[in-house]
């Protein structure tokens, strides 16, 4: 009998190093209004110095919180999956190094690139590995340093962004009707350049000037990346809906990756909901990238926001453009 997968335990950790709007102005040309007009957004967790903590110093204590919720121990896991572009080195990856920190030694591990659409696409393949039966526990985790791949004089990218891990541990539903409905996962590499890192990757290595030129941080298209997300995201929450013959009017909360609170309240309108269906974090940790999704289930857990057979719509985009949408019944 083909099981569904339920999220048994979550867990989230962000740095404790508060960067106000107010904090940032002195670092770079803007303003508190302009910021939190165009994004939301009020302050970020953000590391320090870059070394002082890492994307698997951050992931290990945001797995431990999500063992602890449900309550197994590392060495119960079967697969370790790590969402993430910052990792702590090129080479390994940065789920082998998680692997070796928890001692998770059943675990097979490896790592995903899907930009803020990570921890989406983690849950998609870990459900599928529980609903399989091969695996039984299944730990999955989007994680980033975002600090150390942004130009901190581009106003336009620096803004956006925090640090954060955050964790869900999947495992087989005692009951068939809770867990994992669906997953309706998409991309579109024509918008490749939207939001990139031009050097430092086989196409263009790191050279002599790479650092002057900054060729080794995000460049983004703010403009086409918004109108782009409001487009996909409000079309894969439609899709996904419609697939499974549910109105949105039957969807208790909706989880998004927290890019900018334009793009939400632009989605909420074309669905026709108001705001306070979304769980929403932006103003406190900004865009922490493949934290994000995992980040907010978490906080709506711990703030016991979700009921017995709530049914949450999960949505998040990131760079590539790759994209989806999920149904949960808790």
């Amino acid at each position: 009998m083909i099981s569904s997968a339920i999220i048994s335990g979550s867990g989230a950790f962000t740095p404790p190093n508060t960067v106000t709007n107010v904090e940032l102005c002195k670092r770079v040309d803007t303003s508190d209004e302009w910021i939190v007009s165009r994004t939301g957004i009020k302050s970020r967790q953000l590391i320090a110095k870059e070394g002082e903590m890492t994307t698997v110093d951050m992931a290990e204590k945001a797995a431990q919180a999500a063992l602890d919720m449900a309550k197994i121990k590392a060495i119960e896991l079967d697969m370790i999956i790590v969402a993430t572009v910052t990792p702590d080195y090129r080479l390994p990856s940065a789920a082998c190094l998680l692997q070796n920190k928890l001692a998770a030694r059943n675990a097979c591990a490896f790592d995903l690139i899907a930009a803020c659409a990570g921890s989406l696409y983690g849950l998609s393949i870990a459900s599928q590995f529980i609903s399989s039966g091969k695996y039984k526990k299944i730990l999955v985790i989007g994680a980033e340093t975002m600090s150390t791949i942004l130009n901190w004089s581009d106003r336009n990218t620096c803004v956006l962004f925090g640090d954060a891990a955050s964790a869900a541990i999947l495992e087989p539903s005692p009951d068939p009707e809770k867990g994992f409905i669906d997953f309706q996962l998409y991309s579109d590499g024509t918008h490749w350049q939207d939001i990139w890192i031009p050097e430092g990757g086989s196409k263009n290595p790191v050279s002599a000037d790479t650092f002057e030129k900054k060729g080794d941080r995000v460049l983004m298209n703010g403009r086409e990346t918004f109108k782009f997300a409001v487009r996909a995201l409000t079309s894969a929450a439609l899709k996904i809906l419609e697939s499974h013959r549910v109105s949105i009017e039957q969807v208790h909360h909706i989880v998004a990756h927290q890019a900018n609170l334009r793009i939400i309240e632009a989605v909420a309108e074309r669905l026709g909901i108001s705001l306070d269906r979304f769980i929403i974090n932006i103003d406190r940790f900004a865009n922490t990238s493949s934290a994000s999704l995992l980040l907010t289930f978490d906080e709506g857990k711990r703030l016991k926001r979700f009921k017995d057979n709530d049914l949450i719509l999960m949505l998040a985009i990131g760079s590539g453009f790759a994209w989806g949408a999920s149904l949960y019944r808790m």
